[in-house]
């Protein structure tokens, strides 16, 4: 339905044969450490990106030598839950391939990082042993699906968390390629079988992104996705979900087409096949409507701005056969983790661990493996980076707190810690200008002082930084909100609500550090100074700087 001229990356695409392109023969060229070109775009839907350490690049550049060349892998884990036995392989396969690290995403998943090419296939079979791989963890098709960590939101907290894994399945793309390339190496699969209704041989315009959000909270942020859902609970029962569409962070500097955006309500569905119809109908409006000449146009928001909210409800109604009911009331309270010890419905402990901006330390990792091989836990990830130690038995939980003892695992770190969300940034992601999460706890406790000395310690002020415009680290909805533009510069965007629900905005432009700290102590003393009762900073900020 589009006649623009394609981009290259969709005629890579649809030439791809099922997303194969020539993997099979990139893995086996010796003489580099990356991939046929073509190939980097394929790999991405297989859960890859290739990677390179800029920090090396000038040196190896000196001696002549090709590029320090990695690959970043992230696995799909539909709401992030897995299993002790799961978390042993990840902890084996961590520290037997990559750079042993293991990062939490923004997106409930597990990201390693420093995988060596000749160390892809062995890592990806060592997954799929353990029931987890990366099919579309990355790519232009639906990601990730996130959803609400914290049981004790909510007693209907597993019937709802289970559509997370209900809309992955139902979304995943049906080519086999991820098989015939990582496990055979040869083909095995009839293309006749791999027929594809959702994503045909075009997949999407862009990435796609997910959430389900549980009230009272809004841990995964569900106005910035792609598309929304929100959990509607009346007189203890679950009702359905409201849909949100057309969310996104990502921008350009310097391209004012390109913006950060919150998800518009369009309305409620109230059975289990109507919302999955609706979800699946409005990915198939994008792949028909969707920008493919401009990838810096072509996400769900941009498609829904040209079309106009109206005619894009019009045009999904005609493709489900049904209108949404209008959006039913509920109220957001939280977005932070539910940090320490908490208790369910069903009696079961669960301890949520600060893990900051998703980098287990070495220690936090030993503690993990420990607990992991007593089996009395599973492990969940958060959408603020965090991990939770769950399904904890009343008999089993003393094991866990000795545990917790014997590894120094409780730590009082600040509420604006405990509040900050960084993206990987430098060194291995090629878009980042700026440092990001090796950088922000840096700054973070160059800013404690600041607060201590106004007596705002206590405040769990939301504050986020990323490398680059793109927005991986959701900088878009943080009462305070860093985004890099240059090597330790960074524009300062304030008055985003502490609940995810407002855009913050341009504030100063390309600041060094110690502008930075100068603002924010200037902000902070005027912040005591005309606070309206129970006006959070992101709110105060945005009534004095932008509110008309």
């Amino acid at each position: 339905m589009n006649n623009e001229k394609l981009s290259p990356i969709e005629i890579i695409k649809e030439k791809s044969d099922g997303l194969r392109g020539s993997l099979s023969a990139s893995l086996t060229d010796n003489y580099t450490g990356t991939i046929r070109p073509d190939d980097e775009a394929l790999i991405k839907f297989h859960g890859m990106y290739v990677q390179d350490d800029r920090d090396r690049r000038n040196e190896r550049a000196e001696k002549k030598l090709e590029r320090l060349y990695s690959f970043m892998l992230r696995l799909r884990i539909p709401g992030g839950v897995i299993s002790s036995g799961q978390w042993q392989s990840i902890h084996e396969i961590s520290q037997k391939y990559g750079t042993g690290t293991l990062k939490i995403t923004t997106r409930q998943t597990i990201q390693l990082h420093g995988l060596l090419k000749h160390q892809l296939r062995p890592t990806i079979q060592g997954f799929l042993l353990a029931k987890l791989d990366s099919i579309a963890a990355c790519g232009d098709v639906n990601r990730n699906v996130i959803s609400s960590a914290h049981p004790q939101v909510s007693p209907l907290f597993e019937e709802i968390h289970a559509y997370a894994d209900k809309i992955s399945r139902l979304l995943l793309p049906k080519t086999q390629s991820y098989y015939e390339v990582w496990i055979d190496g040869e083909k095995i699969y009839e293309r006749s079988a791999e027929a594809d209704p959702l994503y045909q041989h075009r997949y999407l315009p862009r990435k796609f992104k997910i959430a389900i959000a549980i009230p009272p909270s809004n841990d995964v942020d569900v106005f910035a996705n792609d598309l929304g859902l929100i959990a509607i609970i009346k007189e203890g029962k679950f009702r359905g979900f409201n849909i949100a569409i057309g969310g996104g962070m990502g921008a350009t500097h310097g391209n004012p087409d390109t913006y950060p955006r919150l998800g518009t309500l369009i309305g409620f569905a109230d059975t289990e096949e109507k919302i999955l119809k609706a979800l699946y109908e409005v990915i198939t409006i994008q792949r028909d409507f969707g920008n493919r000449s401009d990838r810096k146009l072509s996400r769900l928001k941009y498609t829904l701005d040209r079309m106009g909210v109206e005619n894009f409800v019009a045009e999904l109604e005609k493709r489900t056969g049904f209108s949404l009911l209008p959006p039913e009331d509920y109220e957001f309270t939280e977005r932070n983790d539910r940090y320490g010890w908490l208790k369910n419905h069903q009696n079961l402990w669960f301890y949520t661990l600060f893990v900051e901006h998703g980098v287990v330390k070495p220690y936090q990792k030993e503690f993990l493996h420990e607990l992991s091989l007593l089996d009395i836990s599973d492990f969940r990830f958060t959408c603020n980076q965090n991990l939770i130690l769950g399904s904890i038995s009343e008999e089993d939980k003393e094991k866990v707190v000795q545990l917790i003892t014997k590894y120094g695992i409780e730590e009082k770190d600040s509420a604006l810690r405990k509040s900050s969300m960084a993206c990987v940034a430098l060194p291995t992601c090629p878009l980042a200008l700026a440092e990001g999460q090796r950088y922000l706890p840096e700054l973070v406790t160059k800013i404690e002082p600041l607060l201590e000395k106004h007596g705002l310690d206590k405040e769990e002020i939301s504050i986020r930084m990323t490398g680059c415009p793109n927005g991986c680290g959701r900088p878009y909805v943080a009462e305070i909100g860093f985004v890099g533009t240059g090597p330790g510069q960074y524009n300062l965007m304030l008055g985003g609500d502490r609940l995810g629900t407002r855009l913050n905005q341009l504030y100063k432009k390309q600041l060094d550090e110690s502008e930075i700290l100068s603002e924010l102590d200037t902000l902070f003393t005027q912040y005591t100074q005309e606070q309206l009762p129970n006006e959070t900073f992101g709110d105060f900020t945005h009534r004095i700087s932008f509110s008309a």
